[in-house]
């Protein structure tokens, strides 16, 4: 109708892997600072630790104390290094960050769904539940990451009409976006398992990390937009600051 607003847009800012050590406290500061001016949500893709240490956590959570917009964070691989990652998740996790694992949070019509997911390969190469327990292991892993990211969906989509659907991981759901990582190590960097429930449940974007040296952009199959926020390929993108800044 004539008169009436366009609905303000959100601004997303995503990074992953920053891999905070124990000397890093007071250098996240203003690039925290800068963020929460110029976004209106924070994601950070995992690896938020170097050694999945604790003391690296509460470094990191101080430093965020700087944000004043809300944050949402999923751990990664990094972060599960030395068994401590519901110390981690503790430790981050207070009314401003969100540390989602097969959960999801909503901010007026985003709504964003978290998990870590786990390697497997991809399309073809994709490795099947056969063989060795060890093997048969590895690929549970991947498939109940999927399942967690579908139930979660499943729940945003059920309770929330209309919202617009983003999900943040640690290892990526396509081949495309870890292009330029050495082809032997594609199955231990995601999985196409993880790709599935993107598409049944409409999601308008994906962010992970994990491959610091794939590609910053690719898609699903049926065309879903999947981001590499991982902190070297930011850093190497040509922006002022290295965080991914995108509007829904």
């Amino acid at each position: 109708m004539a008169g009436e607003e366009t609905p303000k847009k959100t601004r997303i800012a995503a990074v992953a892997d920053l891999h905070v050590k124990t000397t890093d406290k007071g250098i996240w500061a203003e690039y925290f600072r800068e963020i929460s001016k110029r976004a209106d949500v924070f994601l950070i893709g995992g690896d938020l630790t170097y050694t999945g240490d604790e003391v690296e956590a509460q470094v990191l959570s101080e430093e965020l104390k700087n944000c004043n917009i809300p944050v949402v964070v999923v751990l990664g691989n990094h972060d599960h290094e030395k068994g401590r990652q519901k110390l981690i998740r503790q430790i981050i996790q207070n009314e401003n960050v969100h540390v989602l694992d097969g959960e999801f949070v909503v901010f007026g019509k985003i709504g964003i769904a978290g998990i870590k997911g786990f390697g497997g390969g991809f399309d073809n190469h994709m490795l099947s539940l056969f063989g060795e327990e060890a093997m048969k292991l590895f690929v549970k892993e991947a498939v109940n990451e999927a399942l967690s990211l579908d139930r979660a969906l499943k729940r945003l989509d059920e309770e929330n009409e209309g919202i617009t659907k983003i999900v943040l991981m640690h290892y990526s759901p396509i081949k495309g976006t870890i292009a330029g990582e050495p082809e032997e190590v594609y199955a231990f960097l995601g999985c196409s398992r993880l790709e599935e429930p993107l598409t049944r449940y409409d999601v308008v974007a994906v962010f992970h990390g994990h491959a610091h040296k794939g590609f910053h952009e690719g898609a699903t199959h049926n065309g879903v937009k999947v981001y590499n926020v991982a902190w070297p390929i930011m850093q190497k993108a040509g922006l002022d600051i290295p965080v991914l800044i995108l509007e829904f």
